[in-house]
């Protein structure tokens, strides 16, 4: 049976996913971190079928060890990211560097690595970020998203029609990265938000499974998503 493959699965955001696709099938739960390993074994023990690999996306034999563990993939979703927030004036070369190998490198090379063996139907979902629109002090982060925008719609080109190419760009969701906003800044933010609260994990993870079924999705490609409770454009 085919499987669905999601990078950065031991956050918050992965969790949800590999939870919700593992209904769907089998899941490869992609992370650097060991926890991987525990998201995994407790789906496992749930009846789900997981598999998990430890894996930095910014090095080759990272990319190697996936694309070695991937079995017939249906579905790619890249949601492995990370900040490194600063103003422009402030922004050190190696917090610059760090976040565009994971949040646009690693993305390009993965699914350049994947895309010649994933089945015909198949769906790539990247996770982008309402900041690709701009957010101040996250000069490098909105950077990267927005690049994982334009990646996005050069994917749905090329890969059409035998594979779809959507992003996502979530809001504000409650994660630990939300919760640890100061709560003055916080509700200010989620004042701004027509639906009148944070978005949860399982938010993105059901526009993930929506738009990697082909079935219920199939005429949809090379769109963001964006999914913030109505805040889309607005500042």
């Amino acid at each position: 049976m085919s499987s669905a493959v999601v990078t950065g699965a031991a956050g918050g955001l992965g969790r949800a996913m590999v939870r919700r696709l593992a209904e769907d099938g089998p899941v490869l739960a992609v992370d650097l971190s060991e926890a991987v390993e525990d998201v995994a074994a407790d789906l496992v023990d749930e009846g789900f079928d997981v598999r998990a690999v430890r894996a930095d996306l910014t090095q080759p034999e990272g990319i190697t060890a996936v694309v070695l563990e991937a079995d017939r993939v249906r579905l790619l979703v890249n949601n492995a990211g990370i900040t490194r927030d600063a103003r422009l004036v402030k922004m050190e070369r190696q917090h610059f560097d760090a976040v565009l190998a994971v949040n646009l490198g690693a993305v390009f090379e993965l699914t350049s690595a994947l895309v010649p063996s994933m089945e015909d139907g198949g769906s790539v979902v990247s996770i982008s970020s309402r900041a690709y629109l701009g957010n101040f002090g996250q000069f490098n982060y909105a950077m990267s998203k927005g690049a994982v925008v334009g990646l996005t719609r050069a994917l749905s080109l090329q890969l059409a029609p035998r594979i779809r190419a959507n992003a996502i760009a979530p809001g504000l969701i409650e994660t630990p990265m939300a919760q640890a906003i100061p709560d003055e800044i916080l509700e200010r933010m989620i004042g701004a938000i027509p639906m009148g609260r944070m978005g949860t994990p399982d938010d993105i993870a059901e526009a993930v499974a929506w738009l990697g079924d082909g079935e219920r999705s199939g005429y949809v490609t090379g769109h963001v998503l964006v999914v913030g409770g109505g805040r889309s454009l607005s500042r």
